[in-house]
């Protein structure tokens, strides 16, 4: 029979309590409650897809105008019949 500890510690249980695969570990009290901060809409890919609100409606109206403005708007400041001199 080994020899008791007087102070009552035991290294044995300190090292399986503070191991990460203990039982102690897996029923920590505030794992449940830290847990919705990295899940759902507070997932990393959702924060990081709501960095720039309406970034994707911005570009894709301002590819539309850049279209629109090259195919349907005259430059008048560049025709070939007004070569003689004044801008």
């Amino acid at each position: 029979m080994p020899s008791q500890n007087p102070t009552g510690f035991n290294i044995q249980e300190f090292k399986a309590a503070a191991s990460p695969t203990s039982t102690w570990a897996k029923r920590d009290p505030w794992a449940r409650n830290e847990a919705w901060r990295y899940t759902g809409p507070f997932s990393r890919f959702n924060r990081f897809r709501g960095l720039f609100p309406g970034f994707g409606i911005a570009s894709v109206a301002f590819a539309g105008y850049c279209a629109y403005e090259h195919f349907f708007l005259q430059d008048a400041h560049h025709h070939a019949s007004d070569s003689a001199g004044h801008h």
